[in-house]
């Protein structure tokens, strides 16, 4: 099934895709390979740190936001969704407290979108650490990279 289609089965509704907070660009096509500058959530998510004042369950709903805004920059950089041959790599940033252990766990949200919406060719290779502070104290960025057609 294809991606823009699953996307409407689900009702899922893309945001606008995030404006760059600084001096860089959103995205970068170079061959078939499309890479996703670092992203947090919207502006309604909750700002804080796991383990201290954000909870697990709260932390994976911000990455599933994150991966919401990923999906959008990414149609706005290809036009369509079904240019989108596989998800290569997510590089996933957890505000987290020294003794925080579950960033994989968080970033599990953006990971499960993106595999409700690519199936199989959602599944891609991941890192998840975590970081004493991120800008203006977001629980959630994430980098990545999809192999496009």
């Amino acid at each position: 099934m294809s991606a823009e289609r699953k996307i409407r089965e689900l009702g899922i509704v893309l945001p606008e895709p995030a404006q760059p907070m600084g001096s860089y660009v959103r995205w970068v096509q170079t061959g078939n390979l499309l890479f996703i500058s670092g992203t947090g959530p919207g502006n309604e998510t909750q700002r804080g740190k796991l383990g201290s004042t954000m909870s697990l369950d709260e932390g994976y709903a911000a990455a599933r936001e994150v991966g919401l805004q990923i999906l959008a920059t990414a149609r706005a950089a290809l036009g369509d969704l079904d240019r989108v041959t596989r998800v290569v790599k997510v590089l996933g940033m957890v505000n987290s407290t020294p003794d925080f252990a579950d960033q994989p766990k968080v970033i599990n949200g953006c990971s499960d979108l993106l595999v409700e919406v690519f199936g199989e060719a959602g599944r891609h290779t991941r890192s998840a650490v975590g970081f004493v502070a991120l800008p203006g104290q977001i629980p959630v960025e994430i980098e990545c990279t999809m192999e496009v057609r």
